[in-house]
């Protein structure tokens, strides 16, 4: 398991305060309810005064050494079967010797001949009786025990100097002290779940994460849109929205990737189904057009094709009919009419989509495509079901891996650049996806927010 520094527990500070929060507020009010359902306890205290009987300061002292012995014993007697009794048939009370010990107790008082005994009660008034009875009953006991045989009078003896006292405020619950132990309580499971929960989480939720993972860049973090169902494309809203911002800056940063090299083809992949890898590779080729970039996205998701229906093209004739040679290549380039977009359709669902990748037909139409356009998008399936997205990469330029923020882990990210790897294919960057506004990075994609109306105000 990894270790946390500081920052990290700042960091799942931010990330749960929510579930913190709920947490000890559930502790407290635990707390409190607990408290409200106790029955209040009063408490009553009678102090006793253990002496011997000694004529002169020797004996005196040892007198006194042998009543503080003494004292500990008495304390004992307390709890006695006997003594309960004593106090029962002395005070007229309905309860078992044993039930009347659970409420008394009896204490010597450090490097002194007190002995205190305190009574609890949930009656203020019958605490002060039990506890003077006990204090009565015990001087009684403790003359019967102490006096020797054939004599009268014992050489110690038990005074009381404290009658028992009265206090009508309970001494349980104590409402103010349990709350403060509930939220104390609540702080630190609240705080405690949330960095177990941190700590067994391997989802991928920041560019820390990332970086953990890989030396490859993050080309850019798409901001998460609640209307992307709605409004998928780019061209369907406003130039200064956070998602169109998004895809520019990860344009940009496309165009910086080995700047020495001549890298037109990018295959775009994402690690497991339903990260968002189509949408990012069609508004990135839209971005791409709109920036005066000749275009061209290739739906090579031979599976299960979508970026035709998101940009409501025709699917019909596409890239499967070029590899089986029974189109050209040139004749099946659609143009997206807001934007400018050279697109090619998946065409029909072949049986045996890896074998057609892996032809002589896919790589004459790379070559086709490199030659007419300055740029190359491949929307390809995920990496780990299947060998397609691999297979392509290994044909182009690079591989750009969509990341689900707070959907793919860790682990399948790892296992998805090792695909790569094994048949060789550049990992030209990654992109964080669906990226929350509290949680986008000030690396890529800024998220600042500069529309027309603050420049306005500016």
């Amino acid at each position: 398991m990894p270790t946390m520094e500081l920052r990290d527990y700042l960091r799942v500070l931010r990330r749960r305060w929510v579930s913190i929060l709920v947490i000890t507020v559930a502790v407290t009010a635990a707390a409190g309810a607990f408290t409200a359902l106790q029955t209040s306890q009063y408490a009553s205290t009678a102090r006793l005064f253990v002496t011997t009987s000694q004529a002169n300061d020797t004996q005196l002292l040892q007198g006194g050494q042998f009543s503080a012995q003494r004292v500990k014993s008495y304390a004992d007697l307390i709890t006695s079967r006997e003594l309960a009794q004593r106090v029962i048939d002395d005070t007229g009370l309905k309860l078992e010797p044993g039930e009347l010990t659970d409420r008394v107790s009896a204490e010597a008082v450090l490097d002194t001949v007190n002995l205190e005994i305190t009574v609890t009660d949930p009656d203020a008034h019958q605490a002060q009786v039990i506890a003077q009875s006990y204090a009565e009953q015990l001087t009684d006991l403790v003359r019967e025990l102490e006096t020797p045989a054939g004599q009268t009078e014992a050489p110690i003896k038990a005074t009381i100097v404290d009658a028992a006292s009265f206090s009508d405020t309970p001494v349980s619950p104590q409402p103010k002290r349990n709350l403060a132990l509930g939220l104390v309580l609540g702080l630190m499971l609240g705080f405690g779940l949330a960095v177990l929960r941190e700590l067994l989480d391997t989802r991928v939720k920041s560019l820390d994460d990332v970086a953990e993972i890989t030396d490859a860049p993050t080309l850019g973090t798409i901001a998460y849109d609640a209307t992307a169902a709605k409004t998928p494309l780019l061209t369907q809203i406003p130039s200064h929205s956070p998602r169109a911002e998004s895809f520019r800056v990860l344009r940009t940063n496309l165009q910086f990737v080995d700047v020495d090299s001549a890298q037109k083809v990018f295959v775009v992949s994402s690690a497991v189904p339903g990260e968002g890898k189509t949408s990012t590779a069609v508004n990135l080729a839209l971005s791409l057009a709109q920036g005066g970039n000749r275009t061209l996205l290739v739906e090579a998701d031979l599976r299960r094709p979508m970026a035709a229906k998101r940009l409501g093209m025709d699917e019909a004739v596409g890239l499967t009919n070029v590899l089986v040679g029974r189109i050209k290549a040139a004749d099946v380039v659609q143009t997206h009419d807001d934007s400018g977009l050279s697109f090619v359709a998946s065409g029909p669902i072949p049986p045996n989509p890896a074998e057609l990748i892996q032809s002589n037909a896919m790589e004459d139409f790379l070559a086709y495509a490199r030659e007419e356009y300055d740029i190359v998008l491949i929307d390809a399936p995920p990496l780990l079901p299947v060998t397609d997205a691999a297979l392509l990469a290994a044909k182009a330029d690079g591989a750009l891996v969509i990341l689900s923020h707070g959907k793919v882990t860790r682990e399948q990210v790892r296992h998805s650049i090792e695909r790569l790897d094994q048949v060789d294919a550049h990992l030209a960057g990654l992109v964080l996806n669906k990226v929350p506004a509290k949680g986008r990075s000030y690396g890529y994609g800024y998220g600042y927010g500069y529309s027309p109306a603050d420049i306005e105000a500016s």
